[in-house]
């Protein structure tokens, strides 16, 4: 079969993919099955009766099949009826809801079983256990995090080299050992990574969830590789198992342009962009914790800085008072409802994005050629912003009081950095230096390029090494 041109061969093919119950991890692997699909590989999307009509509503438009396993009930600390990350409460009940995850693996592999001649798996690198079932069945499993290799490979060369508990402060700078021209600081991994002896439960969850995915066949990455090829080299000759970039996976799906009615962000947008003003996004993702103190200094930063701006926040996020939202009605809206991301960053009126960097909103954002303003907050995301801002330099970073990647922002700083990524010289470099980036993204997708090449090689061989008979 060469480069998967598609039918009598590939048409044999059977893809399960198992996406873990978190909106940021599902919406890449339903970009996935498109690819896939499209391919003329047969998909099933594995999924819980929760999160069913999301993702069935997603793939309409596909030939996928998608079927549901029931959610283990009774989790302690766990409300009935949560089967999504961005449902919980609080995210310090994460490690308890992913666990409960294993509770699944009876149905799980009775619907494998079920399900006829499968080539390969692919599931979340936080659902590791899947690993033991797809071994029994004689299946590979592909392996997807939603990370990039950098963020991979300066942690692997940090851990290894013992870094990370030589310096004295949290915010001391250390000089990697294999990217001399890379200073980070202990508070860039956070606890318990950045304890001296790391310990507790989602230490143990981590390093649970890495011994799987190195016993597993290869490791999908949502990048490409002329955006980051030391780092995907350097994983590939140092990490078992191998990296396969075969992204941006956003590009597997066209923007749709939506039916009337438009949702008022966008008929919003669609009035500065008549009114010839740019705008800021402003969006921290779903999981994110701000507290009360810092959402009060992001209002009058924005306020002050007299730019307009479409601020996503979380229903349950605290309401801004002292009539903010009346005083800025003319140049910023605030948005407390699921929005399609993309449709935002790909609309001709927004000029940057105020973003936690997450992987998967940095990755939209380059595609729709928009600078970044990295405020990070959480997991691997000030790993993320470094990269954004350091290594590729399609962005810049919020100012904290103190000088420390986790400190408190003051309205004065952000004030600061929201009018230099809109109005000022070093925006403008950012802003040019992103639409490069966001062309090679394209090319790497479009056919022959280089995302499109290695996903069609991934197939090929996994083709090649039929399962055995179950």
């Amino acid at each position: 079969m060469d480069s998967v041109h598609l039918n009598s061969e590939s048409s044999n093919i059977h893809a399960v993919l198992f996406p873990f119950m978190s909106k940021g991890h599902t919406i890449p692997i339903l970009h996935l099955a498109r690819l896939l699909l499209h391919r003329h590989i047969s998909v099933t999307v594995l999924t819980t009766p929760a999160n069913l009509p999301f993702i069935s509503t997603s793939l309409s438009d596909t030939a996928s099949s998608v079927l549901s396993l029931p959610f283990p009930e009774n989790i302690p600390d766990i409300p009935s009826g949560i089967e999504s990350t961005d449902k919980l409460p609080s995210m310090s009940l994460f490690v308890p809801f992913a666990n409960a995850t294993k509770l699944m693996q009876p149905h799980f592999e009775q619907t494998l079983n079920s399900l006829p001649n499968i080539t390969f798996l692919v599931s979340d690198g936080f659902l590791g256990w899947t690993l033991d079932s797809a071994t029994k069945l004689g299946l590979p499993r592909l392996v997807y995090y939603g990370m990039n290799n950098y963020a991979g490979s300066i942690s692997r060369d940090a851990v290894n080299n013992q870094l990370i508990s030589k310096p004295i402060s949290d915010d001391e700078p250390f000089t990697l050992t294999s990217f001399p021209w890379i200073k980070l600081t202990r508070n860039d991994f956070g606890p318990p990574f950045s304890d001296p002896e790391p310990k507790g439960p989602y230490f143990e969850f981590v390093v649970e969830a890495a011994i799987s995915t190195s016993k597993s066949y290869g490791l999908l990455v949502n990048s490409f590789y002329d955006l980051e090829p030391k780092f995907v080299d350097y994983w590939n000759s140092h990490s078992q198992p191998k990296a396969w970039c075969i992204g941006p996976l956003c590009l597997a799906q066209e923007l749709k342009h939506k039916s009337e009615p438009k949702p008022k962000w966008i008929d919003w947008l669609d009035r500065k962009q008549e009114q010839g003003s740019s705008v800021l996004y402003v969006a921290f993702g779903s999981q994110a914790e701000i507290s009360e103190a810092q959402l009060h200094e992001i209002a009058v930063g924005l306020e002050k800085s007299m730019v307009n701006f479409l601020w996503v926040m979380k229903k349950k996020e605290e309401e801004l008072g002292n009539g903010f939202e009346e005083r800025v009605r003319e140049r910023g809206l605030i948005v407390r409802e699921w929005v399609d991301q993309r449709e935002i960053l790909g609309h001709e009126s927004v000029k940057g994005f105020l973003s936690h960097c997450g992987w998967n909103s940095a990755v939209e954002s380059l595609c729709a050629e928009v600078p970044i303003l990295a405020w990070p907050m959480m997991a691997e995301q000030h790993l993320n912003a470094r990269m954004v801002v350091e290594e590729i330099k399609v962005g810049m970073r919020v100012e904290t009081c103190d000088g420390s990647v986790r400190g408190f922002v003051k309205w004065e700083g952000l004030e600061k950095m929201v009018r230099e990524l809109m109005e000022g010289e070093k925006g403008k470099m950012v802003r040019k230096k992103v639409v490069e980036v966001g062309q090679a993204a394209k090319r790497a997708m479009e056919e022959g390029g280089s995302s499109w090449k290695e996903l069609n090689e991934l197939i090929n061989e996994l083709h090649g090494i039929r399962p055995l008979a179950h």
